[in-house]
């Protein structure tokens, strides 16, 4: 019990102001077009392999960042760190282990990454505006995970009004959002390949 009460995360709303409101509606709107995509791939003859599947991941990646907006589940693991390395003795060495934590973190990515474009070339090759959100997405989530500084007070900055992270981040989830809609939309019968043929019993 006592490892409970040294962290300081709460379930409660982390940004209830109008706009992280919005921002959780694109994430959840993005997620929920996301799986429309994947249904509409399923039905589909003649789609790139993994489609769907890959629709569905995405579609769980935005669903999960819609819930996270709100939770900061990453300051909860913050504070789970903290309290592990003050408990074992190496809270004053917590920056070297944060440093080999993102970097393990993201040669995992990277690798991750990788993987998935050799692996599904056709599918990624066709939806380079998905490809280009997500990885927009992952880059702004990265930059404000480090939390340098004088990167918060950049992202931080206003533009007509409107913080600079409030743009990056639903720029990326319109990238996302704008993919799917444009797989949802298309007609079954584009996908099919000029060697489809059509059998009968």
């Amino acid at each position: 019990m006592n490892f409970l009460h040294e962290i300081h995360w709460r379930p409660e709303i982390g940004d209830p102001t109008p706009m992280g409101w919005f921002t959780v509606l694109a994430y959840g709107l993005a997620a929920l077009t996301c799986w429309l995509a994947a249904v509409r791939t399923g039905r589909a003859p003649g789609t790139e392999k993994g489609s769907r599947g890959l629709w569905l991941c995405v579609a769980m990646i935005m669903g999960f960042l819609c819930i996270n907006k709100q939770l900061d589940l990453q300051s909860l693991l913050t504070d789970i760190g903290r309290v592990i390395a003050w408990k074992q003795g190496w809270y004053e060495n917590r920056r070297e282990f944060q440093m080999h934590f993102i970097i393990a973190l993201l040669a995992l990515s990277l690798s991750t990454t990788l993987f998935l474009v050799l692996r599904f070339r056709a599918f990624w090759k066709r939806h380079f505006l998905l490809a280009s959100g997500l990885a927009f997405l992952f880059t702004f989530i990265a930059v404000r995970a480090v939390s340098f500084h004088h990167v918060d007070v950049l992202l931080k900055t206003s533009v007509g009004g409107l913080r600079l992270n409030w743009l990056l981040e639903l720029w990326g989830i319109a990238l996302v959002w704008l993919a799917a809609m444009m797989d949802y939309q298309m007609p079954l019968g584009i996908r099919r390949p000029k060697n489809y043929r059509v059998t009968r019993d």
